[in-house]
C-alpha cells in the first residue's frame, strides 16, 4: 500500500533462522542466517556455525566467479539513482512509501520509535550491530552513528561491470534489502570500498556471514569479484 509503510514485521524481538543467539565472538544477536534468508527481507546478519552450513556456504562462494577490477572512470553514487530511492522495480520493500534507508533500520532494529504522524520516519532504535557486536542505542539526532552499509559496494559494483547496466538495474542493487545492512557507522567509513581481501568486520564470529551474503549480491546481479576477495572469502568459512 502506498500511502505509508507499517513498521516491518522482522521475526519479533528474538533471533531468526537456525543461527540466531550469541555470536562465537561475544555478544547477542537477533540476526538471521545468510543461508535462511535469501531475499535479504529477514533481520540482520546472524552466525553461521554449524559443519552443515559452513559447507554450503563453501559452495555458493565458489560460484562466484572472477575477473580483475575495471577502471573507476565515470563512477558517481547518481549513477545508481537518487539515494534511499522508494522507486527501485522487482526488490522487495520497494513501492511501500517509506524510503529505504528508513526501511532497513525499521527491518534490523528493535524498540522502534517513530515520528509522531509517520508511519515511516523512525527517531529512535536499538541496533545489534553485527559488524562489531556493540549494540547501539540509535536516535535520529545522532544520525550518522548507524550508517546503511552496501555490503557489495557500489563503487566495486561499477568496476564489475555495473557501468554497463541500465540505470534501473544500478538503482535496484543499490536498494536491494539483500545489500543492506545497518552498522556502525565508523566500521562502515573504515571500509570504504573494499572488497573482503582488504576489509572485514572486526567481529570475526560474523565474517563467515558477511562473506556469504556478498556472494549473495555477485550471484544475483551476475557479478564477479577479484581473485584475491574470493579467496578471501572461502578462508572465512573454513
Amino acid at each position: 500500500m502506498i500511502g505509508g509503510c507499517a513498521p516491518i514485521d522482522a521475526g519479533g524481538s528474538g533471533g531468526g533462522g537456525s543461527d540466531g543467539g550469541a555470536r562465537g565472538d561475544g555478544g547477542g544477536s537477533t540476526g538471521v542466517n545468510p543461508l535462511d534468508n535469501p531475499k535479504g527481507t529477514e533481520r540482520g546478519l546472524g552466525v553461521i556455525k554449524s559443519a552443515k552450513d559452513l559447507a554450503e556456504a563453501i559452495k555458493i562462494i565458489e560460484k562466484v566467479p572472477t575477473k580483475g577490477r575495471g577502471p573507476k572512470t565515470g563512477y558517481d553514487r547518481d549513477e545508481f539513482g537518487y539515494a534511499w530511492a522508494d522507486n527501485a522495480e522487482e526488490i522487495p520493500l520497494a513501492h511501500n512509501g517509506c524510503d529505504t534507508r528508513n526501511d532497513i533500520l525499521a527491518r534490523d532494529g528493535e524498540k522502534l520509535k517513530y515520528r509522531s504522524g509517520s508511519n515511516c520516519v523512525l527517531v529512535s532504535m536499538t541496533l545489534d550491530d553485527p559488524y562489531t557486536s556493540k549494540t547501539i542505542e540509535w536516535t535520529k539526532q545522532d544520525a550518522s552513528e548507524v550508517q546503511i552499509d552496501h555490503v557489495m559496494p557500489l563503487s566495486y559494483d561499477w568496476q564489475m561491470g555495473a557501468s554497463r547496466w541500465s540505470r534501473s538495474k544500478r538503482v535496484q542493487i543499490a536498494n536491494d534489502p539483500l545489500n543492506l545492512m545497518p552498522v556502525d557507522g565508523s566500521a562502515n567509513s573504515s571500509k570504504g570500498d573494499s572488497g573482503p581481501a582488504t576489509w572485514l568486520p572486526p567481529a570475526k564470529g560474523i565474517r563467515c556471514s558477511y562473506v556469504v551474503r556478498f556472494a549473495q549480491v555477485a550471484l544475483k546481479y551476475d557479478l564477479p569479484v577479484t581473485a584475491p576477495d574470493k579467496d578471501a572469502m572461502l578462508t572465512q568459512c573454513r
